[in-house]
């Protein structure tokens, strides 16, 4: 009685649930009793096919050709492969004198005939294998093509089953958007963001804490702003499911992780430390602490401009702020005569042009489509432009969705103007990193040449000052055309400044 191993195996686990397995155990144990065989060990596998290197297989065949049995039965060709190389190995095995036994084939795989009639089946297997690959493929840009998600939904969105977007996650959505925006402060190194994420409570699917790994590819994942890449191939892709985060709100994720902007940290935490330079020879000033004191130093040997007490910065920066002061009065004038000058230009407003925007992006794509096709651009070339495409088009559609809110921009300007009333208090009142972040987004140019301390204000403090005297006075009347197009340019400039400050969230 010849003693044989038997091979079961079904595609994936869920297969393996079923009756499947036992049923190719069934048929091989009839085969064997009805042969004389002794099946001595048994090798199930839950893995496809298709593809090389199962462990199982392999584990099986080394135990072969070390002679720990006399031969293999399968329940069915397709059973033991459906690529070339793996059926290369059972073919290597009859070579070897080792008999390979299929229990639904009536076939002699010792002989010329049945061993040929083998191949033809083996090569038919792999072809089914390469045509459902091919329909897939297809399937599944198709799927693409409408802007389906046809994988697994990353953390922070669910599934709804095939031919539906996916959707937010009510509980790992808000967190993930929350990661974003945390990581944007430039405050959160990577690791730092996985053990905040930890706290906060955010999970995968299995109820696992994010990894490293995890969070670096949440960050560069594009499908949170509801644009699909495959990376793999590069390719872009718009999709139908709801954004989770901006376009802008990624981008500046993109570009603290590159390291274009983001805080450091410092041993010495010095109120003034890179933010003043040597007037002269263009060096930073360097903080240092003598005798309780804290001196900034050129440090150029041949220049004039030696050291300067931190007393003396401060003073030209309370100097500086000092000029910059409201009244509330002088609020409650601006916000009235903005309010004036909102709903004058609500009744004059222009039709929107976001959909001319729209049309320009679309066109763009159509044109970069023509130039891939006319090889006048490579593959790459073309995903990474689309990309760029796809990104602007929905920064446009978030501020064509945004509806202008008269009373909600009025009060974030009177707001504003509330937070900068008063500049030089606010710093005296801050603390020393405050101070500093305060001095960064107020003055530019701040240059120390010798003895002397010169600092100017920041575009946005200047629009400030050249608006409001503007502002306080009465409406420009009607036919006033310049007075009419400086309000208008003061006002546009303040509402400008105001956004930027607000989406910053600074002081």
């Amino acid at each position: 009685m010849k003693r044989c191993f038997g091979y079961t195996r079904v595609s994936t686990a869920k297969q393996g649930e079923g009756v499947s397995l036992e049923a190719q155990k069934e048929a091989i144990t009839t085969f064997a009793e009805t042969n004389d065989i002794t099946i001595t060990t048994w090798f199930e596998e839950k893995e496809t096919a298709a593809k090389r290197g199962r462990p199982i297989f392999n584990a099986m065949l080394r135990q072969l050709r070390l002679g720990r049995a006399d031969g293999l039965v399968i329940h069915k060709i397709d059973r033991s492969a459906r690529n070339f190389a793996d059926w290369a190995k059972i073919g290597d095995l009859a070579d070897a004198g080792i008999d390979v036994y299929f229990a639904s084939e009536s076939l002699d795989f010792r002989s010329r005939g049945g061993r040929l009639s083998a191949d033809i089946q083996a090569v038919i297997a792999a072809d089914y294998i390469r045509n459902l690959r091919e329909e897939c493929i297809k399937g599944i840009h198709g799927r693409l093509k409408q802007g389906l998600y046809p994988f697994n939904a990353p953390i922070g969105y669910v599934n709804n089953g095939g031919g539906k977007p996916k959707t937010i996650d009510p509980v790992r959505g808000p967190l993930i958007k929350q990661m974003f925006e945390l990581y944007t402060t430039g405050e959160y190194p990577i690791w730092g963001l996985v053990s905040e994420m930890k706290q906060l409570g955010l999970t995968t699917s299995v109820g696992r804490p994010l990894s490293k790994t995890g969070v670096e590819k949440t960050l560069n994942n594009l499908f949170y702003t509801g644009i699909i890449k495959i990376k793999r191939t590069g390719q872009v892709y718009k999709g139908i499911h709801e954004p989770l985060i901006s376009a802008g709100l990624f981008e500046r994720v993109q570009k603290v992780k590159a390291g274009k902007c983001g805080k450091k940290v410092t041993k010495h935490n010095h109120t003034f430390r890179g933010l003043f330079r040597c007037g002269l020879c263009d060096t930073a000033m360097i903080p240092e602490r003598q005798k309780g004191y804290i001196y900034y130093r050129c440090q150029s040997k041949s220049c004039p401009t030696k050291t300067v007490r931190e007393e003396r910065i401060e003073e030209a920066v309370l100097n500086l702020l000092t000029t910059h002061k409201l009244s509330n009065l002088d609020i409650d004038v601006i916000d009235q005569n903005l309010r004036e000058w909102f709903d004058e230009r609500e009744k004059q407003k222009p039709p929107e042009i976001s959909h001319l925007n729209l049309a320009k992006v679309d066109d763009r794509l159509d044109t970069l489509a023509d130039k891939l096709i006319d090889h006048v651009i490579d593959d790459n070339t073309y995903q990474r432009k689309k990309q760029k495409l796809l990104l602007q088009r929905k920064s446009i559609e978030e501020t064509q969705r945004k509806s202008i809110n008269i009373d909600e921009v009025a009060n974030n300007i009177r707001k504003f103007l509330e937070r900068v009333k008063n500049l030089c208090l606010t710093y005296q009142m801050a603390t020393s990193t405050e101070k500093r972040e305060l001095v960064k987004i107020t003055s530019s140019n701040r240059l120390v040449s010798e003895r002397n301390i010169v600092l100017a204000p920041q575009k946005w403090l200047q629009a400030v000052d050249a608006a409001v005297p503007f502002l306080c006075g009465a409406p420009p009347p009607a036919n006033s055309r310049r007075r009419r197009d400086m309000l208008n340019q003061y006002v546009e400039e303040l509402v400008k400044v105001t956004q930027i400050q607000f989406t910053n969230d600074n002081p």
